[in-house]
């Protein structure tokens, strides 16, 4: 079996209001709270994502180290999560590293777009900050998966 996580970064604040490059947009305090809190809560998971792959975005790459913080887990960059992003491009980027249940950290659309393919479904909307799993029987294929939790950012209370 492969599990594959999908983690949308957590608040970064209005981008309408960001003056700069949107790739160095970082986390606002909103998103370091909900990143840090959803690190919290997968440590207590036996199953929690044991490698989590980012995007060079810094809002993304924060969401990441803060989560993997609370893991103990390993952060590794890969720029195609900066870019579209489908099924193919996800498997391809899980088998360039060895991860027993590794997690994806990206942005929307392509997210939304992705889990809707991984299920066979029309787009599935990842609130910013938002978790998803995602099993397959064999390898990452389109339709092929089964949907084992899907987290809002609400849903994830504590400090």
């Amino acid at each position: 079996m492969t599990t594959l996580y999908l983690l949308r970064h957590a608040h970064a604040g209005d981008p309408q209001d960001w003056r700069g490059d949107d790739d160095l947009r970082p986390l606002s305090e909103k998103g370091r709270r909900q990143a840090t809190r959803l690190g919290a809560v997968l440590s207590c998971w036996s199953d929690a994502p044991n490698l989590l792959i980012t995007s060079p975005r810094v809002r993304a790459r924060e969401t990441a180290e803060l989560v993997a913080e609370a893991l103990g887990a390993e952060v590794i960059e890969d720029r195609r999560l900066a870019r579209p992003l489908d099924a193919a491009v996800a498997a391809a980027i899980v088998a360039a590293h060895d991860a027993a249940r590794p997690c994806l950290v990206g942005h929307d659309p392509d997210l939304s777009s992705l889990l809707g393919e991984l299920l066979g479904v029309g787009e599935v909307p990842m609130r910013k900050g938002a978790l998803a799993r995602v099993d397959f029987e064999g390898a990452i294929r389109p339709a092929r998966g089964t949907i084992r939790v899907l987290l809002p950012p609400e849903l994830v209370t504590g400090k």
